[in-house]
């Protein structure tokens, strides 16, 4: 929703505008990033993640996550980064969280973990059981190319099928591999199912490659990609189509009802979103040692209009 001649409505107020009132649900999944530092520097990263970041959790905060896992009571663990198979501890911390949740993501950059140097990591998620998703924005070279960096798309079909081998994504091996594309560019997302079949098509006739979910999701205007959008002057339209694109009831499947984020420095977070926009869990640095469970139902969710991304359309769930 557009304001009256003055701008984008605030989130917050759009929400009060349709009598929602954002808050948590039962508190399921432990989002963990594991640092800034990628191998890429994507145009659409919310992060400003790359090669040159040093932010990294170190050990002393795994143990304390892993802590937390423990106490916490969660279903879920989403492992993401950066490139989280960059950060040295990955290993320690999906053996140290695994006996306390059913599920493991892991949210993988393809040309890393398609690199001959972190290739073992394949075989060591596989017998544990990781799901991983993966990102793939387009079935066009030169689109993934222009979002992700020269030669990216080639690379990242090397990887998949590589992935493939190790049966993921393949029917009835049990190892789900899941992609998500994002628009190149200060686009709307495309319809879900009929991206997910051309995908699925396109990949198997091309390239022989499978995976299990396709998921489509809007960019977030943060980081890289908001600097991206004011430099091209695409901002304020590109906020203007999100804010319009509100869906009220996209509001009770938002993933930030049921999960908790923990920054590489050990800091609470209701999303990775609001990590990168810096506002902390319940609005002040709540470091993941001082949380003797999980979030309580019920408790506010802080917003900022970055949130109209997750509430446009079909939503982020």
């Amino acid at each position: 929703m557009i304001g009256n001649g003055k701008g984008m409505q605030p989130f917050a107020q759009t929400l009060r505008s349709h009598g929602l009132n954002l808050v948590r649900d039962e508190t399921s999944t432990l989002q963990i990033n594991l640092g800034r530092l990628c191998n890429q520097a994507c145009r659409h990263c919310h992060l400003e993640a790359g090669p040159g970041r040093k932010e990294l959790m170190g050990v002393d905060t795994v143990g304390q996550v892993a802590d937390y896992a423990q106490r916490g009571g969660f279903n879920t663990v989403d492992i993401t980064g950066g490139a989280p198979e960059l950060n040295p501890y990955l290993p320690l911390l999906v053996d140290m969280v695994r006996p306390y949740v059913r599920k493991i993501i892991l949210r993988i950059n393809l040309t890393a973990i398609g690199n001959k140097e972190y290739r073992w990591l394949v075989p060591f998620l596989a017998e544990r059981g990781v799901c991983l998703v993966a990102s793939l924005p387009s079935l066009d070279p030169l689109q993934t190319d222009a979002q992700r960096g020269q030669g990216v798309f080639q690379d990242s079909l090397a990887a998949l099928r590589f992935l493939n081998e190790w049966g993921y994504g393949l029917d009835g091996k049990g190892k789900e591999l899941d992609l998500v594309s994002n628009p190149v560019g200060a686009a709307m997302p495309p319809d879900q199912a009929q991206s997910e079949n051309r995908f699925r098509e396109e990949l198997l006739s091309k390239w022989n490659i499978s995976f299990n979910n396709l998921y489509i999701f809007a960019n977030v205007p943060l980081g890289r990609f908001k600097a991206w959008l004011m430099d091209s002057d695409n901002l304020k339209s590109y906020q203007g189509q999100l804010a319009t694109g509100f869906n009220p009831g996209a509001v009770r499947g938002l993933m930030c009802r049921s999960m908790i984020c923990v920054s590489w420095e050990g800091i609470l977070y209701d999303c990775d979103f609001n990590l990168a926009a810096r506002l902390p869990y319940t609005g002040r640095r709540v470091n993941v040692s001082q949380m003797a469970g999980p979030p309580p139902a019920g408790a506010p969710i802080e917003v900022g209009d970055h949130c109209y991304a997750c509430t446009a359309s079909s939503g982020f769930t």
